[in-house]
């Protein structure tokens, strides 16, 4: 089948739309929504078991707090506060942490570790994806049901210093606001200080329910100088005398016969060993999270943070402060926060809690009767329902308590089980989609290139030996295999594919292409090889080389690297790689041409006839350059060598990205 240039350019161009498209659709999961449109309220808690249809069959527990300050740190490492920083630079939280009324907890950040997407988690109780990357640059206002929203919705006065990030997102719900722009890296200071001016008359205010702040310096000074930098330990002491200041202030403000007040500290994400962020690293993904509150038991010795989801707080707030949990939450509640409450309180924000995670994973997953959680959640609430009536009957005996941790247990063994369910499928890649998308996208490059040398030809028209692939044996096999991996996956994946969920015509029909494009591009090849028919295009003098070779190895290298998801930390390997190819593609071309005129004129080589050039020709070149044949013919030799060799010395002077970023260099040495 025979095409002009311009139809093939466009045929090629759409296949690539497509086929790209169809990587994305699996490297971007599929965001978990409910299936409701509006958001949570009151009014849809289950009814508490064996309570029958009165009044209170759907009553929510009371707040546990009055008031909260949210205290975000940006980039705030687990090392920070908990390892020998925080013992050295951070005393005053130390000492509550170790002495006084408090929990701390690591808080497991999900990638992307990326501000924007940490703030919809930490206010969603959601998992944001990749996407949300590129939508950090320009945050529109945030529709999706959060804590700040229902805040607002249920009266709560919430102010807010920091990052304006958060007034993007939150636009209209702020009683009082003032924003920080965090794209002036260089500035660590004033950028705090904006914040920091603000907490003295805002602490001794009585006009605010939630006060949010969130602090950019620490970040910045990763970005500028690394996490070993002599300015964290500043920085630090800065943050723990603020910490020293709102708890001072929220203890003064305690009174008897109110609810307790609650600060909690925490950072949404870490800081990798080069002071970046966003990726997967057990520095950027580990975070401290601390709650402070009269309301806690004091404790003897820090001990080992016990390990969370960061997700886990939007709805252990939610329900601390008597508001209903997010439709989208994927967390559980922190039991330790609910510790001290009546054991009927407590059974009850599991109760609500499990139903929110048992709609949600109802919602998204079509096969959730199969999941564990969800079973387990059943037979909790039939426990729950158990004791609810001895309870009702007045029963008082040991019996009462020890059925009732047994709910305890089986509601938190099951949250756990419905929170990683749904956890795993926001952050689960549809494999088969990105494979055959790839697949479509090396076919496609292939033939670009196999098809150069008639694109460009006089006749500008590309011959695809479309109709005889067809008809061939390998066609007909490639097309029963496309089709039986097909069946095989989509029986196996239990139908959460993509391309399981496509019509089998159409999914048959992209078999069909696949399989006539790979036989074409054999049958091309074969051409284009030495044992195959050598005759040129009209018109054009060359067909496909090593050199043409080399350099398609150089872009599926390229293209390959683009799948990975840190390919924006270590995007200058593929350029380092692409050099390289480069190079020795530049010297096996100079090879040839230098070792080609020491064969006879008019000596056929690989097949085809090259002419030498006429004495004159090259005389009258070489002396408008000024050197020697001999001269001429080492400096081409040795150019690109000496190019290879100053890119590996330029590659040793300073390891860049995140995987060798620990590794000594001529940089360490040249600033030592």
């Amino acid at each position: 089948m025979k095409l002009s240039s311009s139809v093939f350019a466009l045929l090629c161009l759409i296949f690539e739309i497509v086929s790209v498209a169809l990587f994305l659709r699996g490297f971007f999961p599929v965001p978990v929504k409910s299936s409701f449109s509006a958001k949570s309220k009151l009014t849809d808690f289950p009814a508490e078991p064996q309570t029958g249809d009165g009044v209170n069959s759907s009553r929510a527990p009371a707040p546990l707090f009055r008031r909260v300050v949210l205290l975000l740190i940006d980039a705030l490492r687990q090392d920070f506060v908990f390892g020998a920083d925080g013992l050295r630079f951070m005393p005053y939280t130390r000492h509550v942490l170790e002495r006084g009324s408090s929990h701390s907890f690591t808080a497991k950040a999900r990638p992307p570790t990326v501000t924007m997407p940490r703030i919809k988690a930490l206010t969603t109780g959601s998992i944001p994806g990749f996407i949300d990357v590129v939508m950090n640059l320009n945050s529109p206002a945030l529709l999706e049901d959060n804590l700040v929203w229902q805040a607002k919705s249920a009266g709560k006065r919430i102010i807010f210093y920091g990052d304006d990030t958060w007034v993007r997102l939150f636009p209209k719900h702020f009683m009082e606001h003032d924003g920080t722009t965090s794209f002036f890296v260089s500035d660590y200071t004033e950028v705090d200080n904006n914040v920091t001016r603000h907490l003295d008359g805002t602490l001794k205010r009585d006009d605010w329910d939630i006060l949010i702040l969130h602090y950019l310096g620490l970040d910045h000074i990763g970005h500028i100088s690394g996490p070993h930098s002599s300015l964290i330990g500043p920085k630090l002491r800065e943050m723990d005398d603020i910490i020293k200041k709102i708890h001072s202030s929220l203890i003064s403000k305690e009174s008897e016969g109110t609810l307790p007040n609650l600060l909690v500290v925490c950072g949404d994400h870490g800081m990798s060993e080069t002071g970046s962020h966003g990726g997967s690293s057990e520095a950027e993904i580990n975070t401290p999270l601390v709650l402070i509150s009269p309301a806690f038991r004091r404790k003897a010795g820090l001990g080992q943070p016990e390990v969370l989801e960061q997700v886990d707080l939007p709805p252990t707030l939610a329900l601390a402060l008597g508001l209903p949990v997010s439709q989208n939450s994927v967390g559980r509640l922190i039991p330790a926060v609910f510790e001290d409450s009546p054991l009927r309180d407590q059974l009850r924000l599991l109760q609500i809690n499990g139903h929110q995670l048992s709609r949600l994973l109802r919602d998204s997953n079509p096969s959730f009767h199969k999941e564990d959680g969800y079973e387990q959640f059943r037979v909790a609430e039939k426990s729950h329902g158990s004791w609810m009536k001895l309870y009702m009957d007045g029963n008082t005996s040991e019996v009462l308590s020890n059925m009732g941790k047994k709910v305890l247990k089986q509601y938190r063994e099951a949250l756990k089980a419905m929170s990683s369910a749904l956890s795993k499928q926001l952050g689960k890649y549809d494999m088969y989609s990105m494979i055959m998308g790839m697949i479509l996208i090396l076919q496609v490059l292939f033939l670009l290139v196999l098809a150069m040398p008639e694109a460009l030809s006089r006749d500008a028209a590309v011959d695809i030996p479309l109709a005889s692939s067809l008809l061939s044996l390998p066609f007909c096999l490639l097309c029963v295999l496309g089709s039986a991996l097909h069946v095989l996956v989509c029986t196996s994946a239990g139908g959460s594919c993509y391309l399981c969920s496509l019509p089998w015509l159409l999914v048959f029909s992209v078999i069909l292409v696949s399989s006539a494009l790979m036989c074409a591009l054999a049958a091309m090849a074969m051409r284009r090889s030495p044992a195959g028919n050598r005759t040129p295009a009209k018109g054009c003098a060359w067909t496909l080389s090593e050199l043409d070779t080399l350099l398609l190895i150089g872009t599926v290298g390229h293209t390959l690297s683009l799948a990975s998801s840190s390919f924006i930390e270590e995007e200058h390997q593929t350029w380092y790689f692409l050099l390289n190819t480069l190079c020795l593609a530049v010297f096996q071309d100079v090879c040839r041409k230098y070792f080609r005129e020491q064969r006879g004129r008019g000596e056929e080589v690989d097949g085809k006839f090259f002419r030498e050039p006429r004495g004159e020709e090259v005389d009258e070149e070489r002396g408008s350059l000024g050197m020697s044949s001999e001269w001429e013919k080492w400096l081409a030799l040795v150019t690109p060598l000496m190019t290879l060799a100053c890119c590996r010395l330029l590659r040793a002077l300073n390891h860049t990205g995140v995987q060798w970023a620990h590794l000594p260099d001529f940089g360490h040495w040249l600033n030592r």
